[in-house]
C-alpha cells in the first residue's frame, strides 16, 4: 500500500460528538463522508429553511418555525446514538478500511452518549408536550 492509498482516520468519538452538538446542521455526515453527502446536504438545509419561516411566520409558535430544524436535530441525536453504538470493528470496516488505523472505543464515548440519550429523550418529550398544548389548549401554558 502506497501513501496516496490511505485515506484519513475517522474518529467514532469526534463522528459521536459532531452528531449530537452539530447535527442539525449535517455536520457530522460532511465529516463522515465529504461534501458531496446528500443527506448531509438535507439536514444543512433546513437551518436556512426554518429561517425563511420564521421570516414569513414571526409571531407563530417557535414549534412550528422551527419544526423542520428539531426534526433535523431529534434525527441527528438518534444518528448519534447509532454511530456510538455501532461496534468498532464495523466502525473501521465501513469508515476506516484504508486507513491503516483501528479504533478503540472508551469511557468518554460511553458518557457522551448518556448524554446525547438524556439530552434526546428530554428534547422528544418536550417537543410532544408543546405540541399537544397548541394543539389541545391553543398555546395556553406557553
Amino acid at each position: 500500500m502506497t501513501l496516496t492509498d490511505k485515506t484519513p482516520h475517522k474518529n467514532k468519538t469526534l463522528a459521536t460528538l459532531l452528531a449530537a452538538v452539530f447535527g442539525a446542521i449535517g455536520l457530522h455526515r460532511f465529516y463522515l463522508c465529504g461534501k458531496k453527502d446528500k443527506w448531509g446536504w438535507l439536514h444543512f438545509i433546513t437551518l436556512p429553511l426554518s429561517m425563511t419561516i420564521h421570516y414569513f411566520y414571526f409571531g407563530k409558535p417557535e414549534i412550528l418555525q422551527y419544526g423542520f430544524l428539531l426534526l433535523s436535530f431529534l434525527i441527528a441525536i438518534l444518528e448519534a446514538l447509532v454511530i456510538g453504538l455501532t461496534p468498532d470493528e464495523k466502525w473501521d470496516a465501513r469508515h476506516n478500511g484504508k486507513s491503516g488505523k483501528t479504533s478503540e472505543s472508551n469511557w468518554p464515548l460511553a458518557v457522551l452518549l448518556v448524554l446525547t440519550l438524556g439530552v434526546g429523550a428530554f428534547s422528544l418529550i418536550a417537543a410532544i408536550a408543546r405540541t399537544f398544548d397548541l394543539l389541545y389548549t391553543g398555546g395556553a401554558y406557553g
